[in-house]
Parts: C-alpha cells; structure tokens; sequence
C-alpha cells in the first residue's frame, strides 16, 4: 500500500514536470516565431528600401543620359548595371546574407554615381563656361575693332589649347591579373582562382608642356559585379573625396614613362568575367581599358 501511494506520488510530479515543460516549449514557440515572423518583416522592409534606392537611381541616370551627351555610354552601362541588380533583388526573397550583398552593391553603385556625376558635371561647367566667354566675345566683337577682337579671340583660343595641351595623357593602357612567384617574378595569368594581384599598366606620353615633376597616380579596378577591387585607398580632393584601388608616385620629366601600378586583391572579389581600369592623375580621369578573367 506504501509502495503504491509512493509511485501515484512520483506520477504525480512527474505529470507536473512535463506540464510546466510543456507551458515553457509553448511560450518558446510562440516566441521563436513571432521573432522569426518579425525578422521576415524587417528584411522585407530592407528589401522594399533597397528597390526604391535603385528605382532612384536609375531615374538619376536617365535624367543625367537626357542632358548629357559626351558620356552617354559609360551612364547608360552603369544604368544597365543598376537594372540588372534591381531585377535580382525582386527575383530572389530577403534572407540576411541577400540584403547585405545588395545593400553593399547599392554602395558601390551610389560610389560610382557620385564619380560619374562629377565627371558629368565637370564637362558641364566647362560647356557653360564656353557658353559664357563666347557670348562675352561676341559682346567685344560689337564694342571693338576687328583687329582687336581678332587679337582677343586668338589669345583666348591660344591660352585654352595650352592649358589642354598641358595636361598628362596615357597611352597603352592595359590590366591583367598576375602571379607573385617567391623569387618576386610577376607572371600574367587570366585564371581568376590563381590570380594574386590586378597590374595596370600604361605609358605616360612625353609633354614639353607639361609641368615636371612628382606625379600621384591612382588606379580604380571595378570586377564584373562593379565592387572596387583593391586596397580602397580613400583620397580628399578639392572636388570631393575619390577612393583608388592602388596608386603611385612617379617622377615625370617630360618624357615618355612606363608605369605599372599593382592592386592587391581579395580572393572573393576575383570573379569570372569582365573588368574595367580606370587611370587617374590625382582627381583626372587620363584613360580607361579593361581585360578578362575566366
């Protein structure tokens, strides 16, 4: 009789001990999934944000390719660009993973917008400041001699070639993925799985008129999904801030110089496919090129 009323006691605690436990898994389930419910939510929230950044973009572009006509091909391929990822992001459903990959291209594309822009921009300010010196000739045409507004428009046409013709130019411009053997041996290879490092290099033609001496060049490496691939060295020009792939001082002396320029690499950044180089002095785009990882 003992025995029994013992064991009914031990079921009897045993009954409350899975009970509460049940309670607990319950409140445990119903925790996890209004937090997963929530997650799902804030991702698609994300998502719903990114779609709009890039809707955004791609109206920027179109404006920009409206109004510009000297770069309509380099906005219309970063326009594309942008059409592409957009398409992907509706296509696939948000996880954590997704969301941080898009919201890091969505980066690197406002990154190239803001550079395109300024390029765009620039060749804009020159165009209205070629707008206004030629209504001012034309002013002077009408207050003054035609000698002397002969002299004036020769001077000014003069002074502009010479600034232009002052500037650095590149020729030659190439980039390839190379190997660093141990002996410290560079050696060209297009297989983007044993590549160690992105060399750019070009030929800087020699200039008489060209100021001689120190010279920062910088190199920007974008891979076929348009993320910067390099050591991101970040520069504050007077324009604005750029960030480089790589860069160098040369000492330019007038005359004709080759310079290569090695962009290390980050192994996951090295795809399949093609890439665009773009070569800098300072803030001065002097030339593009691109080549082909399989």
């Amino acid at each position: 009789m003992m025995t029994e009323k013992k064991n009914n006691t031990a079921l009897k605690v045993l009954t409350g001990i899975l009970a509460v436990a049940l309670v607990a898994l319950s409140i445990y389930t119903i925790k996890f999934y209004n937090e997963e419910k929530e997650n799902k939510e804030i991702l698609q929230k994300e998502k719903a944000v990114i779609e709009d950044e890039l809707n955004e973009l791609i109206v920027k572009y179109d404006d920009a390719i409206e109004e510009n006509e000297i770069m309509d091909q380099d906005l219309v391929n970063a326009r594309d660009r942008i059409a592409r990822l957009l398409d992907s992001v509706k296509d696939n459903e948000a996880n954590l993973v997704l969301i941080s990959r898009y919201r890091r291209e969505v980066g690197n594309l406002k990154a190239e917008k803001d550079r395109l822009f300024r390029v765009v921009d620039s060749l804009s300010t020159e165009n209205r400041m070629l707008a206004t010196s030629l209504d001012s000739t034309s002013v002077a045409l009408q207050e003054r001699t035609r000698f002397s507004d002969s002299l004036k428009t020769t001077n000014q046409s003069l002074s502009t070639k010479v600034d232009k013709a002052s500037r650095l130019k590149v020729t030659s411009l190439s980039g390839a993925g190379v190997i660093v053997r141990n002996s410290g041996k560079l050696v060209e290879n297009d297989n983007n799985r044993r590549v160690d490092q992105i060399r750019t290099c070009f030929t800087i033609t020699g200039n008489d008129l060209a100021e001689a001496g120190e010279k920062n060049m910088y190199v920007q490496v974008y891979n076929p999904e348009n993320e910067l691939v390099g050591e991101e060295i970040v520069v504050q020009h007077e324009g604005g801030t750029m960030v480089y792939s790589a860069s160098s001082t040369v000492f330019y002396e007038n005359e004709e110089l080759d310079v290569c320029i090695l962009a290390k690499t980050a192994e996951e950044k090295l795809l399949e496919g093609n890439y665009k180089v773009y070569v800098y002095n300072d803030a001065l785009l002097l030339g593009t090129g691109s080549f082909t990882l399989k």
